[in-house]
């Protein structure tokens, strides 16, 4: 058994090389794996009715393709055109920091932050400058490069060929990867892959959706209210809730300058307060119990690690696999502890010899109710 859980732990080492070292060409299939693992459940259902496999995943991938083709058509241009104004606000935002707030701050402070401020406008105004050129500079430098061109627009391609055919044998694929277990680990493959469902299940599919609720009451309320770039704030912080509070934080933050700017009124910064009040209250009385549950059990802190880790593993991709991958290691952690806690290891009675001395100790403290002083001063009477 030892020896055999050695050559697993070996060969997992191997894999995850392996997966490291061709990184820049799985970024296609990783995408598409998401979305082939979101259709299957619907592609199931719909074979279950009578349809054929083909003709039920040919039905779930148009309609990933619809909803995709409208999210970039309805909302892409929409936020693209806030970012565009965002970036144009920020000149005027400086100029009022600096002939505004920098003096209140200069004198409460008696220090004189001039020189630094100016140094800190320029090279804002200076990455500003450059984010205006990033699209010309990045269409010039893709056009000198055909190899570069080709190879972008056919990882774009690949993704919904990779999904069509995923999605055609994903349950043939989860069987072959199944039978390549030996037998006698194969139940605890089948525990194993299903309790790996569930977690998937419940972070892609109600995670997703946790988010993009947030994301919709975040934006709706501050559109309401007449913010300006309500839309691009309250998506982006929808999106940043994938790790615990940051959305919260983001959102707050910049729907709180841009409120303050706009109106100059602290009652504003208590509406964006509410906004954000009511979402979080929405999350955790409504979406989260009712979509996630405690199926995931990921620590903030655990989530924060393993966003990190992903993004220097794998870049963007690892940062977007990053939960899913953090979670189904939870699964098999707990697997493991579980293990471990009912091995002889765990449970074998301590040796008489070894630990007399500890159980004296341990007796003599439940006796005295008191075991800190009687161990920390012996000759002295307790008073």
């Amino acid at each position: 058994m030892q020896r055999r859980g050695w050559v697993a732990i070996v060969l997992g080492v191997i894999l995850l090389w392996f997966i490291i070292s061709i990184e820049p060409v799985l970024m296609p299939f990783f995408v598409s794996m998401v979305l082939a693992y979101l259709g299957d459940p619907l592609a199931d259902r719909l074979e279950a009715r009578g349809l054929s496999r083909r003709l039920a995943v040919t039905f779930v991938f148009m309609a990933l393709a619809l909803l995709l083709v409208l999210a970039l058509l309805l909302v892409i241009p929409t936020l693209g055109r806030q970012l565009s104004q965002l970036i144009e606000l920020v000149p005027a935002a400086l100029t009022w920091v600096q002939s505004t707030l920098l003096p209140q701050v200069q004198e409460l402070a008696g220090v004189d932050l001039t020189t630094d401020f100016h140094k800190l406008r320029q090279a804002v105004m200076g990455n500003l400058k450059e984010t205006g050129s990033l699209a010309a500079t990045l269409v010039t430098k893709v056009s000198k490069s055909g190899l570069v061109l080709v190879a972008w627009l056919g990882s774009i391609a690949l993704i919904p060929v990779v999904t069509f055919y995923l999605l055609l044998d994903w349950d043939q694929l989860v069987a072959k990867l199944l039978g390549l277990f030996p037998n006698s680990w194969r139940p605890v493959a089948k525990q194993l892959g299903r309790e790996c469902d569930e977690v998937l299940s419940a972070f892609l599919r109600g995670q997703l959706i946790v988010m993009l609720c947030l994301g919709v009451i975040y934006a709706i309320g501050l559109t309401l209210f007449g913010i300006k770039f309500g839309l691009l704030i309250g998506l982006l912080s929808g999106l940043a809730s994938i790790v615990p509070y940051l959305g919260v934080i983001v959102g707050i933050s910049v729907a709180g300058l841009v409120a303050f700017f706009q109106f100059d009124s602290l009652l504003m910064l208590l509406a964006v307060a509410g906004v954000f009040g009511f979402g979080q209250i929405a999350e955790s009385v409504v979406l989260q119990p009712k979509l996630l549950g405690d199926k995931i059990g990921l620590h903030p802190v655990a989530v924060i690690f393993a966003v990190l880790a992903g993004g220097q593993l794998f870049g963007f991709t690892g940062v977007l696999l990053a939960l899913p991958v953090a979670a189904m290691i939870m699964v098999v952690v707990r697997y493991l502890l579980v293990y471990y806690k009912q091995s002889e290891l765990y449970q074998q009675p301590p040796e008489k010899r070894g630990n007399r001395a500890m159980a004296d100790v341990s007796d003599t403290m439940s006796a005295e109710g008191d075991g800190i002083d009687t161990l920390a001063t012996p000759n002295e009477e307790k008073p």
